[in-house]
């Protein structure tokens, strides 16, 4: 690929027609027999508009789709084909296309960036050298997809991400880490009216653990420790026996994991003023940050990009959400996100794509990969 490549014009009437295709596809994760359809249609889509079938990598969690280019490899397009959404939403929110939005199950994070990453490949006249790699788990931390997507984004050397952009349209140059700790309180149960003496009440000894949990935190490094679910006993009239608790954490700076590690360790070491609960800690950081400095080389190009589809400037911000390009950014791999749709709601059942975007977001994308 090179600047003077030939690029064709993207057209919306097919792009919403792959959209409409997909999104009629439920693919929420962990459901494997709806991963293993999705994978199908998206193939489909891919062979259709590509010329060739891409390869369905079987793993724990479904299929990866992954199609490459001939030539040497040098840019993985990189997304996800699973979505946080029950089967069931699209009987309830089916696609639709009205007052310039396109809205149903997971249109904005991320199917819409998928069909726009294949028609921005469709669009080159050489293609050479491009991979493309939807995953099926990013939504649950990706534990089946990371091995092969670290291996071929590696083997690639630069690695666009088609999550939804940011706000406004802006481009992703920055992530932070994500991880869950789980909390697991072990107590003993006993019947409440009758003998509550003879138990250890799980719930009481974690009451006082989640006060200590909520000052983890550090506003000056950006480090937020979120206590979020908690679950605890059987029935209303026994004393709970196990209490488990979540917790979201978000960092920037890699130093930010070793020391939450230990003073989640600590905590478990310190115990509780309950006499017999033990403490247990599960979980950690899965995604480390993606720091700015990963995007550095890719975001000027694409800023060139944008320009030369009519977007005009765009912006470069850092999310507190996490993707899989946190993993390539951490390998040292440049890596820009937010390359995908223009829209909100992500998670939400007011999820909606700008219609608008879509065209020029894809030839965005088109022009970026033809100067790498």
């Amino acid at each position: 690929m090179a600047t003077d490549t030939p690029i064709a014009d993207p057209s919306l009437d097919p792009i919403l027609a792959d959209l409409a295709e997909l999104v009629g596809v439920e693919s929420p994760s962990h459901d494997l027999v709806a991963l293993q359809r999705c994978a199908e249609v998206l193939a489909g889509i891919v062979e259709r508009r590509l010329g060739t079938r891409p390869e369905l990598v079987d793993t724990p969690a479904g299929p990866i789709v992954h199609w490459r280019a001939p030539g040497e490899a040098k840019v993985l397009i990189l997304g996800h084909h699973d979505t946080v959404f029950p089967i069931g939403t699209l009987a309830r929110r089916p696609f639709a296309v009205a007052d310039g939005c396109a809205t149903g199950p997971g249109v904005f994070d991320m199917k819409a960036g998928i069909v726009q990453a294949i028609h921005a490949v469709a669009a080159l006249a050489d293609p050479s050298g491009v991979e493309i790699m939807m995953t099926p788990d990013e939504e649950v931390g990706s534990e089946a997809s990371r091995a092969l997507l670290e291996a071929r984004a590696a083997a690639c050397g630069r690695v666009l991400v088609l999550e939804p952009s940011a706000d406004g349209g802006a481009l992703k140059t920055g992530r932070k880490g994500v991880g869950t700790f789980e909390v697991v309180v072990h107590g003993k149960a006993s019947h409440a009216g009758l003998e509550p003496e003879k138990g250890v009440n799980s719930l009481v000894a974690a009451a006082e653990l989640i006060g200590s949990i909520a000052t983890f935190g550090d506003p000056a490094l950006a480090t937020t420790v979120t206590p979020t679910m908690a679950t605890a006993g059987t029935a209303e009239n026994v004393v709970p026996a196990e209490t488990r608790v979540r917790v979201d954490v978000r960092i920037v700076e890699p130093a930010e994991q070793q020391r939450l590690e230990g003073a989640m360790t600590a905590l478990a070491e310190r115990g509780t003023s309950v006499a017999g609960a033990t403490i247990e800690i599960l979980g950690g950081i899965n995604r480390p940050p993606m720091h700015p400095r990963a995007s550095a080389a890719l975001f000027p190009v694409a800023v060139e990009a944008a320009r030369a589809a009519g977007i005009g400037d765009v912006d470069g911000v850092a999310v507190g959400g996490g993707s899989d390009g946190n993993f390539t950014a951490a390998l040292g791999i440049p890596t820009l996100d937010g390359l995908g749709a223009v829209g909100g709601g992500a998670h939400a059942d007011h999820e909606y794509v700008v219609v608008a975007t879509i065209v020029p977001r894809t030839r965005m994308l088109a022009e970026l990969m033809s100067r790498l």
